[in-house]
Order: C-alpha cells, then sequence, then structure tokens
C-alpha cells in the first residue's frame, strides 16, 4: 500500500474507529486523526456543549470543515464521527481521498460499548437501544456507498480488527477518482 494514502474509518458509535484508528495509524507508521477530537481542540468545547449550544446542525458543519480539510493529508488514518456520512460533501470526500473502512457493530455491541459514555448527545434519551437502530437504519446504506473495505467489529480483539483492516488494504490500491464500480471486501470472519 502507498505509504501516502490515506485511510478513513467509518461506522457507528461504539464500532472501535478511534481505538482501532489509533492502533492501525501505528502499525502502518501513519498520523492518527480523530475527527471528534479534532473539533473539540478547534473549539475548546467538548462535543455535547456544541450540541447544546449549536444544535446538531452547528456540529455538522463544523465536522464537515474538519473532515474537508483533513482528508486533505497524505498519508493519515482518520476516524470520523457516526453521523459524518449523513453529509454528500464528506461521503465524496471521503471516497475521493483514501480508503473507506466501515467499521460494523452489531447494535448489542454498540449498546454495551456506549452505555455508560456521556460524552454522546443522540444517546441521551429514555430508550438508546431504539435510537441506535434508528441511526444504523439511516446511516449503513451511506457507510455502506462509500466503504472500500467492512469489518465487523463485533467478539473481535483490536489487534485481529487491526490485522484483517490491514491484510485487507494489501490487496488494494487507494482510489484516485470514485467509480461506481467500486470493489468492495466484506470480511465476517
Amino acid at each position: 500500500m502507498d505509504e501516502s494514502a490515506n485511510i478513513f474509518l467509518v461506522g457507528p458509535m461504539g464500532s472501535g474507529k478511534t481505538t482501532i484508528g489509533r492502533l492501525l495509524a501505528k502499525s502502518l507508521k501513519k498520523e492518527f486523526y480523530d475527527s471528534d477530537h479534532e473539533i473539540e481542540a478547534r473549539t475548546g468545547a467538548n462535543i455535547p456543549w456544541i450540541f447544546d449550544i449549536e444544535g446538531e446542525a452547528g456540529f455538522r458543519e463544523r465536522e464537515h470543515q474538519a473532515i474537508d480539510e483533513l482528508t486533505r493529508r497524505q498519508g493519515i488514518v482518520l476516524a470520523t464521527g457516526g453521523g459524518a456520512v449523513l453529509r454528500e460533501d464528506n461521503r465524496r470526500s471521503l471516497a475521493d481521498r483514501g480508503m473507506v473502512v466501515y467499521l460494523h457493530a452489531s447494535i448489542d455491541q454498540q449498546l454495551k460499548r456506549t452505555r455508560q459514555d456521556r460524552n454522546r448527545p443522540l444517546l441521551q434519551t429514555e430508550n438508546p437501544r431504539q435510537r441506535l437502530k434508528e441511526l444504523m437504519i439511516q446511516r449503513d446504506p451511506l457507510y455502506r456507498e462509500i466503504a472500500n473495505i467492512i469489518v465487523d467489529t463485533d467478539n473481535r480483539s483490536i489487534r485481529t480488527t487491526v490485522n484483517t483492516i490491514i491484510s485487507q488494504l494489501k490487496t488494494r490500491v487507494a482510489p484516485r477518482k470514485k467509480t461506481s464500480g467500486r470493489r468492495r471486501a466484506r470480511d465476517k470472519s
């Protein structure tokens, strides 16, 4: 794989994008970025506060600016927020500027991994399971639309998941332009 190639991780909250992204970047000797952390660093505020003050629309605009800038860099691993794919401009930037890896996680796994996290504004509801189902129905087709590789993270160690991604990446070349006939790999092992 080209050292200057970018790898972008997409998927629902709780799929492991940040944790897996850090180890993947270290393994590939690339710089790691997390779009949510970048937004927090730029604003000096956490995500729930941004949602409270600016609403989801304000947060999504900040997210778009961060993703547009970060995807223009070379040789990075970027973990995106779960809703980054909602905006078409973001999907285009991700698909056109690197290899997109969709980290898929079941609703049960998402719930297990996020149940104690108060830093997720969209889950501050009476029924987080129902909310996660609604988000998956809306977002799963968008993740799949831009994914070059799909990896299921349920019941896998972080190291196994990273090794699976690296193995899949070795068989692919970073896209220069988005094509309608994109090759996808699916790993459910």
